[in-house]
């Protein structure tokens, strides 16, 4: 455990990450902290029984870990999905609507902005970003919870959705792989949690990133500096972001064609991995024929 504020590598080609930024000091609070460290430790405690340990990544995406750790085994991109009609996997029921919506915008031309389960804005930030969004003057499609704000002011968010109508969609809850798959969405404004940015990943999506806690900061790390497939926001010494500087990050994404082609690269590189013969397939058909034995 570092004992410094400094940054470190665990090696080549892995990101170098900030000793604050450690999943346990990205908690909340102290309180939080202390738990997610005891977790972590007794996770790992664990971790020394298991013969292989089966993860949702995939080899070419991280091969530095995967040479550091040889008994993980990478079996993804295993998304959830659709079954019986039904998606699986959501807390709370998809917005539809926007799918026709987004069939109704310019050619990549959409910023989709959804920010996981469990990120809050105080209400000054949140109502910059959405500033900031309009202020692109991008089709937008964000995903806005009822407690995404640590004070929701209704009437000011009633006249945000009045200015951009025409430019805008604002849902509850969003069916994210789908979106994430339409051919129009351009730019990718993510909290960074695994699961968004396997999703983001899969689809070739550039990122915007604004990771709020635990491991978003190093998936950040990894889409920024190793991947090179989006850029991130960067609060000032109160954690604050203008909306100057939001319009700023989204017009340079959607000038940035080499980002583009590393994002598709990517998804390529992660469709291969699932098909017959690839790693991931070998890797889980391997797993799964040890558990016959």
């Amino acid at each position: 455990m570092p004992e410094r504020s400094e940054r470190f590598q665990l090696s080549p080609g892995m990101p170098s990450v900030h000793a604050s930024q450690l999943p346990w000091n990205c908690a909340g609070n102290l309180e939080a902290e202390r738990f997610f460290f005891k977790c972590m430790l007794s996770n790992n405690q664990g971790r020394k029984l298991a013969e292989t340990i089966i993860c949702n990544s995939f080899y070419d995406l991280e091969s530095p870990s995967f040479t550091l750790f040889p008994n993980l085994l990478p079996v993804g991109p295993l998304l959830t999905s659709q079954q019986f009609g039904k998606a699986v996997g959501h807390f709370w029921q998809a917005d539809t609507t926007c799918m026709s919506w987004l069939d109704e915008q310019p050619a990549n031309s959409i910023i989709y902005a959804a920010f996981g389960s469990l990120a809050v804005f105080n209400q000054h930030q949140f109502q910059e970003l959405a500033l900031g969004l309009e202020l692109s003057g991008h089709p937008l499609l964000w995903f806005v919870r009822d407690d995404l704000t640590d004070g929701t002011d209704d009437a000011w968010l009633d006249g945000f959705r009045d200015r951009v109508r025409g430019q805008g969609k604002l849902v509850g809850w969003s069916p994210q792989q789908q979106v994430l798959a339409h051919p129009f969405i351009a730019c990718f404004f993510s909290h960074c949690g695994w699961n968004s940015t396997l999703e983001g990943v899969k689809n070739g999506v550039p990122f915007l990133c604004w990771p709020y806690f635990g491991d978003q900061f190093l998936n950040q790390s990894y889409i920024c500096d190793v991947w090179k497939t989006g850029l991130s926001v960067d609060p000032d010494d109160k954690g604050f972001v203008p909306r100057e500087q939001i319009k700023e990050k989204v017009d340079q994404i959607f000038l940035n064609e080499e980002m583009k082609a590393r994002a598709l690269m990517w998804k390529d590189i992660a469709k291969r991995c699932t098909k017959e013969g690839g790693s991931s397939y070998k890797n889980f058909k391997s797993f799964v024929d040890s558990m016959k034995e």
